[in-house]
C-alpha cells in the first residue's frame, strides 16, 4: 500500500498530458504577462489592508522589517519554484511538482492545501475590496444598508454583497479566456501600481520624524493570551511570542506573509505560458523583486505620517492621508486600492481553478472537472464551481479570523516544494532545467527552515483549522482520489489487470 500512496508521476508524463486535445489549455502568456500577473495579485491586501493591523497590533513602525522578513521567506521559495516552473511547466504548481518528486499522497495534500488556500484568499481580498469600495461610496453619499455590507444589521444577518458580487464578475471574464485576463490585469495593475508611487512619493512630504519613535516598540505580551499562541513555539523555543520588540516583527511577518502569495499563483498558470523554460522564472523573481520594494517603502512612509497607534485597520493608507488633512489623495488611494484588489482575485482564482483542474485531470478529483471549454479552451467547470463557491464565502468572511490561515498554507506548499527541488535533482539528475536553484541543497533547506520558522509564529487555533482541513483532505483521498487515480490505473494496466473503464468525461 505505501507504495501506491508515494507513486510518483514521470515528468514526461505530465508534459504529455498537457497536449490531450480535451484537457489541453491554450498557450499564450509572456514573461510580461506573468510578470504582470505576479505584481498584480502580490500588490494588493499587503499594502492596502494588513499595512495598518500588523503595524498597529504588532511591530509598529518596524513593519518594514517584516516586510524584508517575509520577502527574504519568500525569496528563498521563488528560487525553488523557478526550477520547478520551468522543468515542469504543467498546471497546478506545488500540487504537479510533488506529484513527480514525493508522490501522490503528498501531492495530494499539498493540493488540498492549495484549494484551501487559494480559495480563503480569494475570499479575504474580495471584502478587502468591498470595504474600500463602501468607503467611496460613503465619500459620495451612498450608504450600503448593513446587512449587505457584512456587517450585522438589526436582523442579525451579515452578507457582504459587493464581495460576493465581484468574485461573480471575475469568474465570468476567467472563462472567456486567459488573453482577456491578462489584459485586464495589464490594465488595472497600471492602475494599482501608480497609486503605490502616489502613497510612496505624495505620503514622504508629510512623514513626521516623531512618529517612528521607537521604530521598534517594547515587547509585550499578546492580549489573547498563550493559550491562543503556537505551543510548539513556547515548547521548542522556550517563549510566548509577543507583540512589539524583536519577536514582534517576526510576529508579523507571520501575518504579513499573506501579502506575497502571488509568485506561487503565476507558476499555476505555466502551462498556458508560450515558452516556459525563459518567461517562468523571470515572472516568479521579477514580481517579487519588485513588490518587495514596494512594500518597504510604503511601509515606511505610512507609518510616518501617522503614529502607529492609531492607524486604521481598514483602510489605514487613505486614513493616514486623510489624519494629515489631505482626503483628495485619501479618495484616489480609496479608488487605486478597490480597482487593485479585483487583479488579486482574479489571479488567486485562476490559481485555485488551474490547481483543481490539475488534480481532476489526474483522477484525483472527478474527470468531469478537467475538460476545457471547446471554444475558450479555459477549465470552465471548475471555474464556474469554485467561483459560486467563494463568492458565497466572501459574503460571510471575516478577514482577521482567515488571513492567518491562508498563510499557513501558504507555507505549507513552500516547504514541499522546496523539498520536492532536493528529491528530484536526486532522483531526476537527467532533466533538462533551464533555471536552477543556487546552491542546492542549502538554498532549499534554509527555505523550509524560513518557511517552518514563520509557520510557528502562527496561533493555535491556526493550527488547528488547518489539521482539520487535512484530516478531511485525506478522507477525501481514501474514498475516492487513491481508487480513481489515472496513475494507479495506469499501473494497473502495464501489470495486466483490466481497470474500470471511466466515462468520456470521468466517473
Amino acid at each position: 500500500m505505501s507504495s501506491t500512496l508515494f507513486r510518483t508521476k514521470k515528468v514526461e508524463q505530465s508534459i504529455l498530458d498537457t497536449e490531450e486535445p480535451e484537457h489541453a489549455l491554450k498557450k499564450s502568456l509572456s514573461a510580461l504577462d506573468l510578470t504582470v500577473f505576479g505584481v498584480g495579485v502580490i500588490i494588493g491586501t499587503g499594502i492596502f489592508v494588513l499595512t495598518g493591523k500588523v503595524a498597529k497590533e504588532n511591530a509598529g513602525p518596524s513593519v518594514a522589517l517584516a516586510f524584508i522578513v517575509a520577502g527574504v521567506v519568500c525569496g528563498l521559495a521563488a528560487l525553488c519554484y523557478a526550477e520547478f516552473a520551468s522543468t515542469v511547466p504543467v498546471a497546478g504548481s506545488a500540487y504537479t511538482f510533488s506529484y513527480a518528486s514525493l508522490g501522490e499522497l503528498p501531492a495530494w495534500i499539498i493540493g488540498w492545501d492549495l484549494v484551501l488556500e487559494f480559495a480563503l484568499g480569494t475570499a479575504v481580498v474580495a471584502v478587502g475590496w468591498s470595504g474600500y469600495v463602501r468607503s467611496l461610496l460613503d465619500n459620495a453619499g451612498w450608504h450600503l444598508p448593513a446587512s449587505l455590507s457584512g456587517r450585522d444589521g438589526a436582523s442579525g444577518f451579515g452578507f457582504d454583497i459587493l464581495a460576493a458580487a465581484l468574485v461573480l464578475v471575475l469568474t465570468v471574464i476567467l472563462v472567456l479566456g486567459m488573453k482577456l485576463s491578462a489584459r485586464v490585469t495589464t490594465v488595472v495593475v497600471a492602475i494599482k501600481v501608480a497609486v503605490v508611487l502616489i502613497v510612496i512619493v505624495a505620503g514622504a512630504f508629510f512623514v513626521t520624524a516623531d512618529n517612528y519613535k521607537p521604530f521598534i516598540p517594547k515587547a509585550q505580551a499578546q492580549e489573547a493570551g498563550p493559550s491562543l499562541q503556537s505551543p510548539l513555539v513556547q515548547l521548542m523555543f522556550g517563549y510566548t511570542p509577543t507583540d512589539f520588540g524583536v519577536m514582534g516583527i517576526f510576529t508579523a511577518a507571520s501575518v504579513v506573509f499573506f501579502a506575497f502569495i502571488g509568485f506561487d499563483v503565476v507558476a499555476t498558470a505555466a502551462e498556458e505560458t508560450k515558452n516556459p523554460q525563459r518567461d517562468m522564472p523571470r515572472g516568479i523573481l521579477g514580481s517579487l523583486i519588485i513588490c518587495t520594494t514596494l512594500y518597504v517603502a510604503v511601509s515606511i512612509v505610512v507609518t510616518g505620517m501617522q503614529r502607529y497607534s492609531e492607524l486604521s485597520i481598514d483602510a489605514p493608507l487613505a486614513d493616514a492621508f486623510k489624519a494629515t488633512g489631505h482626503p483628495w489623495y485619501a479618495g484616489v488611494i480609496s479608488f487605486g486600492a478597490a480597482v487593485g484588489l479585483t487583479t488579486v482575485c482574479l489571479i488567486l482564482l485562476l490559481g485555485q481553478t488551474r490547481v483543481f483542474f490539475a488534480m481532476s485531470r489526474d483522477g484525483l478529483l472527478p474527470r468531469f472537472f478537467s475538460v476545457v471549454h471547446p471554444r475558450f479552451k479555459t477549465p470552465y467547470r471548475p471555474t464556474i464551481l469554485l467561483g459560486v463557491i467563494i463568492a458565497i464565502l466572501a459574503g460571510f468572511t471575516s478577514l482577521s479570523e482567515l488571513a492567518e490561515l491562508v498563510n499557513i498554507g501558504t507555507l505549507f506548499a513552500f516547504i514541499v516544494v522546496a523539498l520536492g527541488v532536493i528529491i528530484l535533482r536526486r532522483t531526476r539528475p537527467d532533466l533538462p532545467r533551464s533555471f536552477r536553484t543556487p546552491l542546492v541543497p542549502l538554498i532549499p533547506i534554509l527555505s523550509v527552515l524560513a518557511s517552518l520558522w514563520l509557520m510557528l509564529n502562527l496561533p493555535a487555533e491556526t493550527w488547528l483549522r488547518f489539521a482539520a482541513w487535512m484530516v478531511l483532505g485525506f478522507i477525501v483521498y481514501f474514498a475516492y482520489g487513491r481508487s480513481h487515480s489515472r496513475l494507479g490505473r495506469q499501473e494497473e494496466a502495464t501489470a495486466g489487470e483490466v481497470p474500470k473503464a471511466p466515462g468520456r468525461d470521468g466517473e
